[in-house]
C-alpha cells in the first residue's frame, strides 16, 4: 500500500524537473509539466517549428496553446501544504544530518525547502515568501538538499543551467561565451528531456530483460518440476517392470526345477531299470562261466563239443544293445544339463550388457531428455523381461524334448550379434558426448567449437610441445576413453579422412604412427565415397559406396564389436571387426587437404 501511495504521489510531479507540477499545464497528448518547463523545453524546437512531447515524443504543428490546469494545479498546492504538515515541526532546531535554514541568524532551524533560483534552504516560516509573493513564482523549490553549492559555477558563481553537449558537462552562461564558446549547448531542461528519453528507454529494456530472465526461470522452474516428475516415473515404472521380471523368473525357476526333477525321476527310473537287468545279466554269465569252467575239465569229448557249440550260440546274441540303450540315455540327460547351463549362461550375458551400468571413470557425459530416458529405460527393461522369458520357455523345451545338440548351442559372438542394435533410434541409446584432444592435434590442424572440430589449415599451428602429439601424420585423438557400448557420429566437408579407433599407447612419430599402420589402431578410410579399411599395416578395399557426409562408429568394448555405419534416412553398415580389445578405446581422426573440416556430431 505505502509503494501505491508512492506512486500515487509521484504522478504530480513535473517529468522535467520531478518537483510538484507548479502551475501545471496539460498539452493535447495528455502529459501534463510545469508551464516554465515546458516552455524552456519547447524553446529549443522554435527553430524547426515542431514540437514534440517529452515523454511520448507525440509531435504538435503549430505549437499548442499553454493553459493552466487549474484541477491539477490545485491538487498540486494541495499535496504541497500535506507534505508541509507532514513534515516534523519546522520550528525545531536542525539536528544531525539535517539541512540548515539560509536565513536563520542564530539557532539554526531544519530547512523545509531549497530554492534552485535563490540558492538557499529555507525554514517552514522563512519559504513562506515563495509561495506568497508573485516575485517568488518563477523560483523553483525542491526538496531541501545540501548539495545546492554544486549547483553554481566554480568559475563565475553563476547558476548551472545550461549544459555543454561539446564535453558533457553543466555551465553556466558565462561559460557559453567563454570557455565553451562555439560548442554545442542546450538548456538544462532540454537536455533533461533528452536523457528523460534515453531513461526511458533504458528503463524499458531493463524491464524486457527482467521480463525475460523470469520468463527463463520459470521455464528452468518447468524444466525442473519436469525432469523430477520424469524420474519419478522412471522409479515406478523401472520397479514395477523389474518387479514383474523377477516374479517371472521365479516362477520360470520353479517350472523348470520340476521339469528338470521329472526328467530326472524318468531318466533314473529307465536307468535303474536299466541296471537290474545289467545285474541280472552279469548274475547269468557268472553261472555260465562256471559252466564253462565245468565244461572245460570234461573228458567227454562228444559232450564237450554238443555243450560248446550251444554255448557260442548263446554268447552270440549279445546284450550290448541293452548298454547302447543306456548309455545313450545318460548322454541325452547329459545335453540336457549342458544345454541349460549354456542358455542360462547367455541369458545372464544379456542380461548385464542390457542392465549392468559401466564403471564411473568410462562413463562419458550424456544429457538426455527425461522423455528420451523413459522410452529407452522401459525399451531396455522391457526387452531384458522378453529375452529372459524366451530363454525360459527355451529352457523347458529344451528339458523337455533335450533336442539340442552341440552344433545347435549358440556361440557368444553370435549372440552379441543378435543384440547389436539394428535402427538409429536404437544406436543413440548408447549415444556418448566425445571432445578432441588438444595435446594430441597435429601442428596442421586447428580445433574449434568446444574441441568438437578440426580443420586442416596452411599455416602451421603454434601448438605448444606435448609428449603425445601427433608430429608426421595430421591426427589427433579425443580425451575419452571408451569401455561398455558406445556410438558416435562425425560429418565431414572434404575428400579425404579417417575415422579411428584406437589404444593410448599408439606411436606419435615415425612410419608406424599413421592410424591403421600398427597393431593399435583400427582404421576407416574415407575417400571420395569410397571406403577401404585398415590394421597391422593391412587395407582391405570395401566394396560399398555412400554420398552421404555423416558416420556413425558403434563400439562393443566386452563382445570385440567395432562398426563403421554411413548414416543417411537409413543406416549402411560399411564394416565390422570382431576382435579381442584388451585396453580402453580412445576415438581418433585423420584428415588431409587444405580446408578440409571435420566434426563431431551433438546427438543429445
Amino acid at each position: 500500500m505505502a509503494e501505491a501511495a508512492l506512486k500515487a504521489l509521484d504522478s504530480f510531479n513535473c517529468p522535467i524537473c520531478l518537483d510538484l507540477l507548479k502551475d501545471p499545464v496539460t498539452i493535447p497528448c495528455g502529459h501534463s509539466y510545469c508551464l516554465d518547463c515546458i516552455k524552456d523545453c519547447w524553446a529549443e524546437d522554435d527553430q524547426r517549428g515542431v514540437y514534440s512531447c517529452p515523454q511520448c515524443r507525440h509531435s504538435f504543428t503549430p505549437r499548442p496553446v499553454l493553459n493552466k490546469n487549474t484541477m491539477l494545479a490545485e491538487l498540486a498546492e494541495g499535496l504541497r501544504k500535506t507534505r508541509l504538515q507532514a513534515a516534523p515541526p519546522a520550528g525545531s532546531p536542525a539536528g544531525s544530518g539535517d539541512v540548515e535554514c539560509d536565513v536563520c541568524t542564530g539557532l539554526k532551524l531544519r530547512a523545509v525547502e531549497s530554492c534552485l533560483v535563490c540558492l538557499l534552504s529555507f525554514c517552514e516560516a522563512h519559504i513562506q515568501p515563495h509561495y506568497e509573493s508573485p516575485a517568488y513564482k518563477k523560483h523553483k523549490l525542491v526538496e531541501a538538499s545540501m548539495n545546492l553549492q554544486e549547483k553554481i559555477c566554480s568559475l563565475h558563481d553563476k547558476l548551472l543551467e545550461v549544459f555543454c553537449r561539446t564535453d558533457q558537462q553543466c555551465i553556466c552562461y558565462l561559460c557559453v561565451m567563454d570557455e565553451h564558446s562555439g560548442h554545442k549547448t542546450v538548456s538544462a531542461a532540454a537536455e533533461r528531456s533528452e536523457k528523460q528519453k534515453q531513461l526511458v528507454d533504458n528503463q524499458r529494456k531493463f524491464q524486457q530483460r527482467i521480463q525475460q530472465t523470469e520468463n527463463k526461470l520459470q521455464e528452468l522452474k518447468q524444466a525442473m518440476d519436469n525432469l523430477r516428475r520424469s524420474a519419478q516415473a522412471a522409479v515406478e515404472d523401472s520397479e514395477k517392470i523389474f518387479s514383474e521380471l523377477i516374479e517371472s523368473i521365479e516362477r520360470r525357476r520353479s517350472e523348470v526345477k520340476e521339469l528338470i526333477r521329472a526328467q530326472e525321476k524318468t531318466e533314473l527310473s529307465q536307468a535303474e531299470d536299466l541296471l537290474k537287468k545289467l545285474e541280472q545279466e552279469i548274475a547269468d554269465l557268472r553261472r555260465r562261466d562256471a559252466e564253462l569252467e565245468q565244461l572245460s575239465h570234461s573228458e567227454d569229448h562228444i559232450h564237450f563239443l554238443q555243450v560248446t557249440s550251444l554255448t557260442l550260440i548263446i554268447c552270440s546274441v549279445c546284450p550290448s544293445f541293452q548298454w547302447k540303450c543306456c548309455r545313450f540315455t545318460f548322454i541325452r540327460l547329459f545335453l540336457s544339463w549342458k544345454n541349460l547351463c549354456v542358455c542360462l549362461f547367455m541369458s545372464l550375458q544379456s542380461f548385464q550388457s542390457l542392465s549392468a551400468p559401466p564403471q564411473p571413470a568410462d562413463l562419458p557425459c550424456i544429457t538426455i531428455s527425461p522423455q528420451f530416458f523413459m522410452k529407452h529405460l522401459k525399451k531396455a527393461v522391457t526387452g531384458v523381461m522378453e529375452r529372459v522369458k524366451g530363454e525360459a520357455v527355451k529352457f523347458s523345451g529344451g528339458i523337455v524334448s533335450s533336442s539340442m545338440t552341440p552344433d545347435t548351442w549358440q556361440k557368444p559372438q553370435q549372440f552379441h550379434q543378435l543384440l547389436e542394435p539394428k535402427t538409429r533410434e536404437d544406436f543413440l541409446t548408447y549415444s556418448c558426448q566425445i571432445s578432441l584432444d588438444p595435446n594430441t592435434a597435429n601442428r596442421q590442424l586447428a580445433l574449434s567449437e568446444r574441441n568438437r572440430k578440426v580443420t586442416v589449415m596452411r599455416k602451421i599451428q603454434k601448438h605448444p610441445d606435448h609428449p603425445e602429439r601427433f608430429d608426421g601424420v595430421q591426427q589427433v585423438l579425443c580425451r575419452e576413453s571408451l569401455t561398455g557400448r558406445c556410438y558416435w557420429e562425425v560429418e565431414f566437408r572434404g575428400y579425404y579422412f579417417d575415422v579411428v579407433v584406437s589404444y593410448k599407447g599408439v606411436s606419435r612419430k615415425g612410419n608406424q604412427s599413421g592410424f591403421g599402420s600398427n597393431d593399435q589402431s583400427w582404421s576407416l578410410i574415407c575417400s571420395d565415397s569410397r571406403f577401404s579399411f585398415r590394421h597391422n599395416n593391412k587395407q582391405t578395399e570395401l566394396p560399398v559406396k555412400s554420398s552421404s557426409s555423416r558416420i556413425g562408429v558403434y563400439v562393443d568394448h566386452s563382445a570385440g564389436i567395432l562398426s563403421f555405419y554411413s548414416v543417411s534416412d537409413t543406416m549402411t553398415l560399411l564394416h565390422r571387426v570382431h576382435t579381442t580389445f584388451t585396453q580402453p578405446l580412445y576415438p581418433g581422426f585423420a584428415v588431409y587437404g587444405y580446408g578440409n573440416v571435420l566434426q563431431i556430431c551433438d546427438l543429445n
